[in-house]
């Protein structure tokens, strides 16, 4: 077969418009789960790493944290799966250098995640077996889960924004506020992630806008073709 042949096959044709939706609802996907875990972990768990608070002795506390890590593994395949798509979708004019930061960085910002989930779980589990785990076992769990989500895994989720946004600049597949957007929040998730706990929800609330601006241009590709498409003749 030739290659005029292949390009018009019904796996090639049809590539552009599933990849961009697939990108958009992974996103999407990714974002709701990330924030909803955030907050739920943010309102149920105290400030402080040596205080046990209500968060292990109430009930509906340690639920809301408890789904809230629940959610966290369903949140990172859907990053993954983001990635791929994404991937796909600049095909072949994607920068080896810059692709390998990309995956990289999101990768290590999965595995991070995984692991400071990991380890919360395991202060929770702790508790729910046997008495309260003394302030020292407490405030280490709180303090390697913390180090492990703003120090590590936001830095990643900072450098992924970074390359992201590169890449979509050069080869202009979303608009160009997300671009400015994506430059705002990775300076600030890597030089002002301690400001405040809430400055992590910056990362899946651009991963959103993003795929939002995705599933749009997706959509809008659509109509185009089909408008483009010639009547079929009677």
């Amino acid at each position: 077969m030739t290659e005029s042949a292949i390009a018009q096959g019904p796996l090639r044709a049809a590539s552009p418009l599933r990849t961009p939706r697939a990108a958009a609802v992974a996103g999407i996907i990714f974002s709701v789960l990330m924030i909803t875990a955030l907050t739920l972990l943010r309102l149920s768990a105290p400030p402080s790493p040596a205080t046990a608070g209500i968060w292990l002795t109430d009930s509906a506390h340690r639920a809301a944290v408890a789904v809230g890590l629940n959610l966290v593994p369903f949140a990172g395949i859907a990053f993954l799966w983001f990635i791929g798509v994404l991937r796909d979708r600049i095909g072949e004019r994607e920068d080896r250098f810059f692709a390998t930061v990309f995956l990289g960085s999101g990768l290590l910002f999965v595995a991070m995640l995984f692991v400071a989930a990991a380890v919360a779980g395991a202060v929770v589990a702790g508790a729910l077996s046997s008495a309260l785990p003394a302030s020292g076992t407490l405030a280490l769990g709180r303090n390697v889960t913390t180090s492990l989500l703003n120090v590590y895994a936001m830095r990643m989720a900072a450098v992924f924004t970074l390359t992201t946004v590169t890449i979509a600049r050069r080869t202009q597949i979303v608009s160009r506020w997300l671009t400015l957007a994506g430059l705002a929040c990775a300076l600030v998730l890597l030089v002002g992630i301690g400001i405040s706990p809430w400055v992590e929800l910056l990362f899946p609330l651009w991963i959103l806008a993003l795929s939002l601006d995705i599933l749009w241009a997706g959509r809008r590709a659509s109509s185009a073709e089909r408008l483009a498409e010639p009547a079929t003749p009677r």
